[in-house]
């Protein structure tokens, strides 16, 4: 599988191609003419603009990809390929980077359309806006949270879905970087002499975070403090490597397939 779990191509393939049969002849947007001086103006069926989105997206050029669909759902909203467009259009400002906007159209679509086939590969992609987010363990771990419940959500309620794999792999990468925030906040308790702090950070870590890569360590270094060992200058080496989420490939029980969108 693919390591973004792209919705099956099939579906969009039907529902375009019954939108084409359908509404061949449906009503027209106007756009400008790339042609003539005077505001010359070309009328674009439902269709049309369908396609021409489709075939902007399929090349990579999501912001004209975007402007296609968008025309179409503000001229065509009850058209057959309104609901393409919808998706798509989510798509587009997801591989644009723009998470917050992609976000709010994916449950804009889930909300519309609960029983849709895409449902699953929505929720995917929700979960996936706030995955796109996590920043290094120093910063804020929100990304990180939002990931795992929708994740989850998506496990619950789907669970043969063909993204149950990568999804229940990206929740274990989230939860590695929660727990390394939690140790790199020990070694701020550490550098600021609060080694009470640290001591019961660190329980906390072990007891929460039993199975993490980082919790044997964690062990050991509450063992030092316990035994009343001072850090001094090799406080650092305790605490090298871990400021980045873990590629999540690491926690799949597939192999990584070739990527044929941007990496995610």
């Amino acid at each position: 599988m693919q390591s973004s779990a792209f919705f099956s191509r099939s579906f969009l393939v039907t529902l375009l191609s019954a939108a084409l049969m359908t509404f061949s002849f449906s009503g027209c947007a106007t756009m400008k003419s790339w042609f003539g001086m005077g505001g010359e103006e070309i009328q674009l069926p439902a269709d049309s603009l369908a396609v021409k989105g489709m075939d902007a997206y399929d090349v990579g050029d999501y912001h004209d990809a975007a402007k296609y669909f968008t025309e179409l759902l503000d001229h065509y909203p009850f058209s057959p390929q309104a609901m393409l467009a919808e998706l798509k259009g989510a798509d587009c400002h997801y591989f644009m980077g723009d998470y917050a906007e992609a976000l709010v159209l994916y449950q804009k679509f889930e909300e519309q359309h609960p029983n849709n086939e895409a449902v699953p590969y929505v929720m995917y992609q929700i979960a996936m806006c706030s995955y796109q987010q996590i920043d290094t363990i120093d910063r804020d771990t929100a990304g990180a949270t939002k990931s795992i419940r929708d994740f989850t959500k998506l496990i619950k309620a789907f669970p043969q879905s063909p993204y149950t794999d990568e999804a229940k792999a990206r929740i274990k990468a989230a939860n590695e970087f929660l727990v390394n925030h939690e140790y790199l906040i020990v070694e701020f308790y550490l550098r600021t002499d609060k080694y009470l702090d640290a001591k019961t950070r660190l329980k906390y870590l072990i007891k929460t975070y039993p199975d993490a890569a980082i919790t044997p360590q964690a062990k050991a270094l509450l063992a030092k403090l316990e035994s009343g060992e001072k850090m001094g200058f090799n406080l650092s080496s305790w605490f090298s490597g871990l400021t980045k989420l873990p590629d999540w490939h690491l926690f799949s029980s597939e192999k990584p397939a070739e990527q044929a969108r941007p990496a995610n």
